[in-house]
């Protein structure tokens, strides 16, 4: 596993195509419509995370690179990209579905508050390309997740939209302690890992 450093925009770009590809059907999403009336919208909204992603720092992919994690410290958060890309999804997402969609994370968003108040390690999103899932590839991510928690020795989180992939985070040794729904149905899991867990 490697930091993403140091690359030019059309990798950039070539890697945040893998990542919203995989992202397409996340629930988070369903706002945005359909699968197919979706699938450009989430495609530029995972370019703006996914760059945002990197310029934190926080991009890491497997020796393969095929396979992609966002993981930050809480107390190395880095403000501006946030910001650009907040600028951004203003930019390329149509007004009304950014107010609903805006409106639905925030009914969600505070569900892992019971482990933020000191510092941990956040998981900002986990892919596997498409044509490499069910070859281990999410395991060995989440691996070097928690490689990267017990060297501080603070928790892990995880944050997911999809019931699936809750249950394989579990799988893999993180405890399920929250689930918050938004008023549009779609669920939040928040997951932890922990050594002394």
């Amino acid at each position: 596993m490697k930091l993403v450093e140091n690359i030019s925009k059309e990798e950039l770009k070539n890697i945040s195509k893998i990542v919203g590809e995989a992202f397409v059907n996340n629930e988070l999403f369903h706002e945005f419509g359909s699968l197919e009336e979706r699938k450009a919208l989430v495609l530029r909204y995972m370019e703006s995370y996914v760059k945002c992603t990197y310029n934190m720092n926080a991009l890491y992919q497997n020796d393969e690179s095929n396979s992609y994690i966002g993981l930050i410290y809480s107390d190395r958060k880095a403000v501006l990209p946030q910001i650009k890309m907040m600028f951004t999804l203003i930019r390329i997402i149509p007004f009304r579905i950014m107010k609903r969609f805006l409106k639905h994370v925030k009914e969600i968003a505070d569900g892992n508050k019971e482990y933020t108040k000191n510092t941990y390690l956040e998981v900002l999103m986990v892919c596997v390309g498409k044509e490499n899932q069910g070859q281990g590839k999410a395991k060995e991510l989440v691996n070097f997740a928690k490689q990267m928690a017990d060297k501080r020795n603070v928790p892990l989180l995880f944050d997911t939209d999809m019931e699936d992939y809750a249950k394989m985070y579990q799988h893999l040794g993180c405890k399920l302690y929250n689930i918050k729904s938004a008023s549009n149905g779609v669920a939040r899991y928040n997951l932890v890992w922990k050594a002394n867990l």
